[in-house]
């Protein structure tokens, strides 16, 4: 790791993070790289902040420049102003445990305040452009995306995706950091050893995959959204989201939606909505729960993409 006055120093989400907490997900910066402080992670006691701003019966207290909440057993954590994520851990949890809420919640909190929208899902690289899945927790997204690394494509993000608007009003994709999350019986589908990977936390059967070699380091504009649900048919099927559907699916499958009135961020999230959603295309992707269709669904986005192309040639 890189260290500079006690602190770590990574790159992550586009962004450079100074941490007192050791991020081994996230890629270390080189002492040759020059980028600018964005985000500093550190540890400090916020049993008295808590005690004092915390609603009874509630987990997230939320205002426009901050996120305050607790994870019972695991921390407190203060986000504020995009810039600063504070963590106060309960004693004798377990720190990978931890480690998850920062590169998850405290890191939607951070993109949010930064009014860059977080999508929650996969999101590949295929052919130079991104290609986003999303979907409710369960739905296969990673599987899904491994899948498509499987295919030779590229891994953007897996949980929070970030997505910014260029000059050009571009949506585009800034890589998160290079791991999967896969389960245990995607892994064996995949022909892939649980002994080779290391458990998200104790007990658990979800397990870290890197993927630094099949990691797309640059931005890369998004073309597509594809939902992944489950349903009862025997056959995979794909149909197009339109009209004032897609916007209630981007919403949907924002990460962490609940913070987007909470923090008086409606009207920015429709206006970047539609900015996205006058430049890409969206789907739904429909699987079968009675088998494993990953090969036959990547097949089907791909075809899908094919003939895109082929329309807009």
């Amino acid at each position: 790791m890189v260290e500079k006055n006690n602190m770590y120093v990574y790159k992550a989400f586009g962004l450079c993070i100074r941490s007192e907490v050791s991020l081994p997900e996230i890629i270390e910066i080189e002492a040759s790289e020059k980028l600018s402080e964005d985000i500093v992670v550190k540890e400090m006691d916020l049993t008295s902040l808590w005690l004092k701003d915390s609603i009874p019966g509630k987990h997230f207290v939320i205002t426009e420049n901050t996120c305050l909440f607790n994870v019972p057993e695991v921390a407190i954590y203060f986000v504020q102003n995009g810039n600063e994520v504070i963590v106060s851990p309960f004693n004798g949890s377990d720190e990978d445990q931890r480690r998850l809420y920062i590169l998850g919640t405290c890191m939607g909190a951070v993109l949010m305040q930064r009014k860059i929208l977080p999508l929650h899902g996969s999101a590949v690289a295929i052919d130079g452009k991104a290609y986003a899945i999303v979907g409710d927790s369960g739905a296969g997204k990673s599987t899904l995306a491994s899948a498509f690394l499987n295919n030779g494509c590229q891994l953007l993000s897996d949980d929070v995706i970030p997505i910014t608007i260029s000059m050009e009003n571009i949506p585009m994709v800034t890589p998160a950091y290079p791991q999967q999350k896969l389960w245990l019986e995607s892994l064996h589908k995949f022909g892939m050893k649980s002994n080779q990977y290391r458990p998200i936390f104790a007990r658990e059967t979800k397990f870290a995959v890197p993927v630094s070699t099949q990691f797309a380091e640059k931005p890369l504009p998004l073309a597509g959204i594809y939902e992944l649900v489950k349903t009862d048919h025997e056959k995979v099927n794909i149909h197009e989201i339109e009209n004032m559907e897609r916007f209630y699916t981007l919403f949907k499958h924002t990460y962490r939606n609940f913070f987007i009135t909470r923090a008086h961020l409606m009207e920015w999230h429709f206006q970047t909505s539609a900015h996205i959603l006058s430049k890409i295309s969206m789907y739904q992707l429909q699987r079968p729960t009675s088998r494993f269709t990953a090969a036959n669904l990547t097949d089907l986005v791909l075809s899908t993409i094919t003939k895109e192309e082929m329309v807009y040639e």
